[in-house]
């Protein structure tokens, strides 16, 4: 049997041995659907002509170099054989033709009427109108109307280089081939209109138009609908006089066009009665039909662009309608922080509130620590200066950096080091757990540091017989970088906030590592610490809110935390937590089916937490999307001022965050730039881990690196209180 090993770094299909990088699963797929979604965009807009779009109007010339007798001639022009000609309408046959079309609401209305009274017409089409609404240029040919160019951007083609020129003709042509299966040689040049205005501006691109194979086709009677003069001037503009024939300029898009429907009504039967037809242009002039079906690769490329088009309008449909759920999930979530955190800070702040009896019995405090030579000095001597009665067990999980040598070293009273091999955060908080002395247990992580009354706030709800964990208030401790400052605003406004929000609603999703407390009690009873997920903190919250307990947020414990300071730690960090997060919903999905304190929880706090933490986030890059494209694309003003008002809701949120926390609002001076850049940063962090997730990935915790800078509030502390009778309580396990 041949070997499985293979020579390290070499890869296979390598011939030189070299060691292939592939892009994982999990970073392609969203730069795949990144740039699908830019593509949609950028077709739409190009096909609503807000790319590409011109809409100059050349100003009029001389006319010297223009044939005599095309400026007397009729309105149908040939230069294909190098030869200009023109033609005029036999007396008494009408070609009535339509521009600017199809449009959705008018076409069928015309369309509707010259069925009603057997008359043909031309519609000259925009490429940007036939590629949106294909149904109706189908329907136009098949009831025996014909159908002319009138290029795809409708832009002035005296302004154009030949080049743009064979563009516009060509993609309205694709469109025409992809909604129809036809192909025209009738042309109609934007802004047109009798022969006589030609000029030495328009005439070169009437003889070049003739050189690609179009007839040019203008028109000789006005009936000026798009002035909207009312139904009786439309009609009297449309009468050729002494029975004459005519090509007849009529609107079937472009805005309103009732006056032209009810017009057209009147004008056809009158017109018929004095013995007047209405035919195709090739009919009138006794001349083949201008259509040519198309097959083969042209019929396919027409049809490809169709379902491009339209898919491109259908995902645009879908993003709106994202945006209008995002809105409505981020004002809601405003309102309800708002207002809920406001009751939140008035209940625990009044002068008569209490938890319950004081909390004065000692707790141990868990510090699970990996290599955390940097930071664990200063964590362990914050807890030092603790006002209340502590133990503290520094379990190292397999640290190879000394971390378990520098506590011993420290000798410091009431703190204990405990080893194990590296078996993960989860199993160092349980074999913590299983040699803490006392009931109340604080978990904390190795790089944060504890105020002196940290530990006695955040133990003082357990005077209350119901709550089984506490939130403590989390801090970044180095704000100073701009990235720290970002993260500053994140944790006061989106995490604290967040908080009240939840102890209100009794549903908080998650204690975090940082700070937070347990009953042992409630601990034992779901289990202790899973590794079931990569968001442990999450997992055990859900789980104690499942068992009945109550779970509450202590604003005044707090604790200063070591943020990442690099884009790739931050990115490692947030990536674990989302899907982390995801991983307990999923987890404890059985509670939303489930009865009592497990199905409260599973109907109030999951759909809570998946929609703010997870269906938010990942639709929100669409405010962003919509803002780069408004801003390119315009509307340009009413965007930015779309953007405006969503930041000032944010800045309110993030300034009364602030002011309950008593933080200094200087910070908030980084908020549109944390808008414009971090935020965009955890679209992408949500997006893989969603994409992890559903492509059945598996994240492995990844460690932090620390630099220590975080030190205790006030400076270090040599010596803990003492309180007679904290070390005679027996060590479990």
């Amino acid at each position: 049997m041949a070997s499985r090993t293979r020579r390290p770094g070499a890869a296979p299909g390598a011939p030189d041995g070299s060691r292939r990088r592939r892009l994982p699963m999990r970073l392609l797929l969203p730069v795949l659907v990144l740039v699908a979604l830019m593509a949609m965009l950028m077709l739409r807009g190009y096909v609503h002509s807000e790319i590409l779009a011109d809409h100059r109007i050349q100003a009029e010339a001389s006319t010297d170099k223009v044939p005599e007798k095309i400026l007397d001639g009729g309105p149908v022009i040939d230069t294909r054989s190098g030869r200009a000609t023109s033609l005029k309408m036999p007396d008494r046959r009408l070609v009535l033709t339509f521009d600017d079309g199809p449009d959705p609401t008018w076409t069928p209305k015309v369309l509707d009427v010259l069925k009603k009274h057997h008359a043909h017409a031309v519609f000259f089409v925009t490429g940007t109108m036939a590629s949106r609404y294909p149904d109706l240029v189908k329907r136009i040919v098949a009831e025996g109307h014909e159908v002319g160019l009138h290029t795809f951007n409708h832009p002035d083609l005296s302004f154009q280089s030949k080049k743009r020129i064979d563009w516009e003709l060509s993609q309205n042509q694709l469109a025409l081939a992809g909604a129809a299966g036809i192909r025209t040689s009738l042309f109609r040049p934007p802004y047109s209109s009798f022969a006589d205005a030609m000029d030495n501006k328009s005439w070169p691109v009437t003889e070049y138009i003739g050189t690609r194979g179009y007839i040019t086709v203008v028109n000789n009677t006005d009936s000026e609908d798009w002035r909207k003069p009312g139904v009786h001037e439309i009609l009297r503009n449309a009468t050729p006089k002494n029975g004459k024939g005519a090509i007849v300029l009529m609107h079937d898009s472009g805005g309103d066009r009732h006056q032209t429907v009810q017009a057209l009504d009147r004008f056809l039967p009158d017109m018929q009665d004095k013995d007047y037809e209405f035919d195709n242009l090739t009919e009138a002039l006794d001349a083949p039909t201008a259509h040519t079906a198309v097959a083969g690769p042209e019929l396919w490329k027409g049809k490809a662009w169709i379902f491009l088009v339209q898919a491109s309008e259908h995902i645009t449909d879908v993003l709106v309608v994202g945006l209008s759920i995002i809105g409505s999930l981020v004002i809601g979530r405003f309102v309800l922080m708002l207002l809920l955190s406001g009751i939140h800070a008035r209940r625990v702040r009044r002068k008569d509130f209490r938890w319950g009896e004081p909390v004065t019995q000692p707790v141990s405090v868990l510090v699970p620590a990996y290599n955390e030579a940097k930071c664990i000095e200063s964590t362990v001597r914050s807890l030092m200066a603790s006002e209340h009665p502590i133990e503290v067990l520094v379990i190292d999980d397999g640290s190879s950096d000394g971390t378990a040598r520098i506590v011993e070293a420290m000798g410091l009273p009431n703190v204990r080091v405990v080893r194990q091999l590296n078996a993960g955060k989860p199993a160092a908080l349980n074999r913590g757990l299983a040699n803490a002395r006392h009931d109340i247990i604080v978990m904390m992580d190795g790089d944060t540091v504890f105020e002196p009354s940290t530990v006695r706030e955040l133990v003082q709800p357990f005077g209350d017989p119901r709550v089984g964990a506490v939130a403590g208030n989390a801090k970044v401790g180095n704000r100073d970088s701009l990235i720290g400052a970002w993260q500053h605003i994140e944790y006061v406004m989106g995490f604290n906030l967040d908080r009240r929000m939840y102890d209100v609603l009794r549903c908080m999703p998650t204690i975090p590592g940082a700070v937070g407390a347990f009953r042992r009690s409630a601990l034992e009873r779901v289990g202790g610490m899973s590794d079931d997920t990569l968001a442990e903190d999450t997992d055990i919250t859900m789980a104690m809110h499942r068992d009945g307990w109550r779970v509450v947020y202590a604003e005044k414990a707090r604790a200063w935390t070591e943020a990442p300071e690099s884009v790739q730690q931050l990115w490692s960090q947030r990536y674990r937590w989302s899907y982390g997060t995801m991983q307990a919903i999923w987890k404890h999905r059985k509670a939303l089916v489930e009865r009592g304190p497990s199905g409260r929880f599973g109907r109030v706090g999951l759909p809570l937490v998946s929609l703010f933490m997870v269906v938010a986030p990942l639709l929100a890059p669409l405010i962003d999307v919509f803002l780069l494209y408004g801003v390119v694309f315009g509307p340009t003003e009413k965007t930015i001022v779309a953007w405006l008002g969503v930041l000032a809701i944010q800045l309110v949120c993030a300034a009364y965050a602030f002011r309950l926390d008593r933080e200094r609002m200087t910070h908030l001076i980084s908020l549109p730039l944390q808008q414009i850049l971090y935020r965009q940063l955890m679209y992408v962090v949500l997006l893989q881990s969603w994409i992890t997730a559903l492509t059945g990935g598996r994240l492995r915790w990844q460690k932090l690196r620390r630099t220590g800078v975080v030190e205790a509030p006030g400076g270090p502390v040599q010596r803990q209180r003492t309180h007679k009778g904290s070390d005679e309580r027996r060590p479990v396990g």
